[in-house]
C-alpha cells in the first residue's frame, strides 16, 4: 500500500505536541518525565572570569592563555560565559563558509556516501587535534577553532582550485591566507586564531602559538590517514601497497595509525617541549604522505580530474569578472568589467563555490557540455544539482 501524506501521523502528532514542551511546575521541560536536577547552590554559574583563572591554573607554561574578548580587529565586549577562542569556535562552526565544506573536495570530487569531504576532514583534524591540546594541557578551545577554521579557504576541486585561482591574483591563491583573510574576516576573529590558520600549512611561517602548530600536525596526521582510508575502500591502492615502514610502526588500519602517530607527538613534547615527533615516527608520516601522493593524488585520473576543474574554474572566474554584475550581492555591483577589482570579486565568489555549484555555473552560465566536466560529474548528478 502506497503511505499517505494527507493526514499527520500519530508520531507527528505527539512530535507536534511538544512546542511549548512540558509543564514543570515553575519551568518548561523537554520531557514529560525529566526528573534531571543540578544542584549549583553557593557555586552559581561558572562565567567567564572563573573559567577563565581555571585555565590559568592548568595550562601548560607557553600556553595561549584566554583573557577578555581577545585581540580582534574590530574590538568587541567580551561574553558572559564563553572565552574569546570557545566564541571563535562557535562563530566558525556556524559560518557559511564552514557549512560549504561539505560541498568541496578533499581527494574524490562529488565524493560518494562513505568518502571525506573538506567538512569531514575538518571534523577529523579537530578530534585529532584537541587530543593531543588535551594531554599537552594546551588551550583546547584555541585548538579547536583553528581546526575547524583551517580549510575554509579552500575552493572547490581540492587542491587544483589553487593552482586554477592562482594566476588571477598578484599575490597568487593560498587556501590559508584566504580563509584567514578573506572567507572568515567577517567574523572578526582573534589574532591567534586567525594566524593559526592562515600559517597551518607546513610551507608558510611558523603559526605563533603551539596550538597553531598542533593543528599543522594533526591536519597532515589526519589526511595523510584518512585519505588512504578512502583510497583503499574505492579500490585505488590496496591494503599491502602501505609502505612497510608504516606498518611497522604504526599499524595497518587507521586507528592505530592514528594512535601512534598522536602518542608521537605528545610524547615529543613531554620529553623535549617542542611541538614535533620523533625521527622514527616522523620518517613513517612522510613515507606514509609519500605513498599517497604517488598512488593516490598523482595517479592519471586524479591529474584529469584536477585538470578539468582548473578548466572550469578559470572560465568562471573571466566569465564574472567580465559581467561582474552578475557576482550575486553587492560584491560585483558598480564594477568595471574586467577591472582588477572585478577580478578579485570574480575570485571571491568562485572560491566560495561547492563542487557542485561551480559545475552546474559551467553548464548554466558557460553552456559547457557536461562531457568537459571531470569524469565523476555525470548526467545524473548535473540532474540532481
Amino acid at each position: 500500500m502506497e503511505p499517505t501524506a494527507t493526514v499527520p501521523s500519530e508520531r507527528s502528532r505527539r512530535w507536534a505536541a511538544t512546542m511549548a514542551g512540558h509543564d514543570g511546575g515553575p519551568v518548561r521541560q523537554a520531557h514529560a518525565d525529566s526528573s534531571a536536577a543540578v544542584d549549583l547552590g553557593a557555586l552559581g554559574v561558572r562565567d567567564r572570569h572563573e573559567r577563565e583563572a581555571l585555565d590559568a591554573g592548568r595550562l601548560a607554561p607557553g600556553a595561549t592563555a584566554s583573557t577578555g574578548a581577545g585581540r580582534r580587529a574590530r574590538p568587541e565586549e567580551p561574553d558572559a560565559l564563553r572565552t574569546c577562542f570557545e566564541r571563535d569556535r562557535d562563530r566558525i562552526l556556524h559560518s557559511a563558509a564552514f557549512r560549504r565544506l561539505a560541498g568541496k573536495t578533499q581527494v574524490f570530487i562529488f565524493p560518494a556516501d562513505h568518502q571525506r569531504t573538506r567538512l569531514t576532514h575538518a571534523l577529523e583534524v579537530a578530534q585529532v587535534a584537541t587530543s593531543i591540546a588535551r594531554a599537552c594541557r594546551l588551550n583546547v578551545a584555541l585548538t579547536e577553532a583553528i581546526a575547524l577554521g583551517h580549510d575554509c579557504g579552500h575552493g572547490p576541486g581540492g587542491h587544483a582550485s589553487e593552482d586554477a585561482l592562482t594566476v588571477f591574483l598578484p599575490e597568487g591563491f593560498d587556501h590559508a591566507v584566504w580563509g584567514a583573510e578573506v572567507s572568515l574576516a567577517a567574523l572578526n576573529l582573534c589574532e591567534e586564531t586567525v594566524d593559526g590558520i592562515r600559517n597551518h600549512s607546513w610551507s608558510r611561517p611558523a603559526p605563533a602559538t603551539p596550538e597553531g602548530e598542533v593543528v599543522s600536525w594533526a591536519d597532515r596526521i589526519a589526511y595523510v590517514c584518512h585519505d588512504w582510508e578512502d583510497a583503499v575502500s574505492t579500490g585505488i591502492v590496496s591494503p599491502d601497497q602501505l609502505p612497510e615502514l608504516v606498518r611497522r610502526r604504526c599499524g595497518g588500519h587507521r586507528g592505530a595509525q592514528l594512535g601512534a602517530f598522536v602518542d608521537a607527538v605528545v610524547g615529543t613534547v613531554a620529553r623535549t617541549g617542542r611541538v614535533g615527533m620523533d625521527e622514527e615516527t616522523a620518517e613513517a608520516l612522510a613515507a606514509f604522505r609519500s605513498c599517497n601522493y604517488e598512488r593516490v593524488y598523482l595517479r592519471p585520473a586524479s591529474l584529469a580530474q584536477g585538470a578539468a576543474v582548473m578548466a572550469v574554474l578559470r572560465a568562471l572566474v573571466e566569465h564574472f569578472a567580465d559581467q561582474p554584475n552578475r557576482v550575486p550581492g553587492a560584491a560585483g555591483g558598480g564594477l568595471g568589467a574586467g577591472s582588477p577589482e572585478a577580478l578579485r570579486a570574480a575570485v571571491d565568489y568562485v572560491a566560495g563555490m561547492t563542487d557542485r555549484y561551480a559545475m552546474r555555473a559551467a553548464v548554466s552560465e558557460l553552456g559547457w557540455d557536461p562531457t568537459r566536466l571531470p569524469r565523476a560529474v555525470d548526467a545524473g548528478s548535473l540532474a540532481a544539482l
